[in-house]
């Protein structure tokens, strides 16, 4: 496979999980960090970073809203109740680092 092709494909797997984690907003982040350690932040996060080490100049809003598909502070209003201190918890022993 070349390069370009792979980078295709591996961007469309990426748009796919966007729009599947949109979809999905039953699905806390918390609940995304607790099983497989990263969240719709996290990706948001890793999205402005490559966008900088192409040299293009990405806000933190910004790269959520690419993720999220609208303003953080509107996704948090409408999807995203208080963590429960059980998520919480399991949070805390899953990610010491954070």
């Amino acid at each position: 496979m070349d390069d370009t092709t792979r980078t295709e494909l591996e961007a469309a797997a990426f748009r796919r999980l966007v729009q599947h984690l949109r979809e999905r907003t039953d699905v806390q982040n918390i609940d995304l960090m607790n099983l497989a350690g990263f969240c719709r932040n996290c990706l948001s996060k890793w999205y402005r970073a490559a966008a900088e080490e192409k040299g293009v100049a990405l806000s933190d809003p910004e790269a959520r809203e690419i993720v999220y598909g609208m303003p953080y502070e509107e996704w948090k209003k409408l999807h995203q109740p208080e963590a429960s201190p059980e998520q919480m918890a399991a949070f805390a022993a899953a990610n010491p680092q954070h």
